[in-house]
């Protein structure tokens, strides 16, 4: 992945969303790239009047969240551009690459029918038209993170690169 300039992305809360962050910021910090996690938000029928800015206050809290969990904060040593979209998750992940030496980075979807359906669309969308590599990283990567220390009893770490 020779002259990345940046690693976008996109942080939904689920599990494999923070499997992607996990491997984007690995990738990042290796090859010296500005990380761009992307947060995309759209009011829909259960926000009722909820003012459209505690909308996007609470998809920025998401990747505060998502830092958080992963790494108990934002890596000091990289550069990181947080990224929030009112726009839906495919559209707003392609919108936030800059050129073909980027690097997108999804989640892969999940067992349920309704995970997958959504997660096919943004996937779909995001391999057709970012114009840059796609990778998406599947939820068991982060597990078998997890297990190894979790199997020989040595305390759970926060995940680091």
């Amino acid at each position: 992945m020779t002259g990345t300039t940046r690693v976008i992305v996109g942080l939904s809360g689920s599990l494999s969303s923070l499997a992607a962050l996990y491997h984007a910021v690995g990738e990042a910090a290796r090859h010296g790239a500005t990380l761009v996690p992307v947060a995309a938000w759209t009011p829909n029928d259960r926000d009722g009047l909820r003012p459209l800015s505690e909308l996007e206050h609470a998809a920025r809290r998401r990747l505060d969240i998502a830092f958080e969990q992963a790494y108990g904060g934002y890596p000091s040593d990289l550069v990181i551009h947080p990224l929030v979209v009112r726009s839906e998750p495919g559209p707003a992940l392609v919108g936030a690459v800059s050129g073909p030496d980027d690097l997108l980075v999804i989640g892969a979807a999940t067992r349920r029918r309704l995970d997958r359906l959504r997660h096919a669309s943004v996937a779909r969308h995001c391999r057709h038209r970012a114009g840059c590599r796609v990778v998406e990283v599947s939820p068991s990567e982060l597990l078998t993170r997890l297990e190894l220390p979790a199997r020989t009893g040595a305390p759970l770490p926060l995940l680091a690169r």
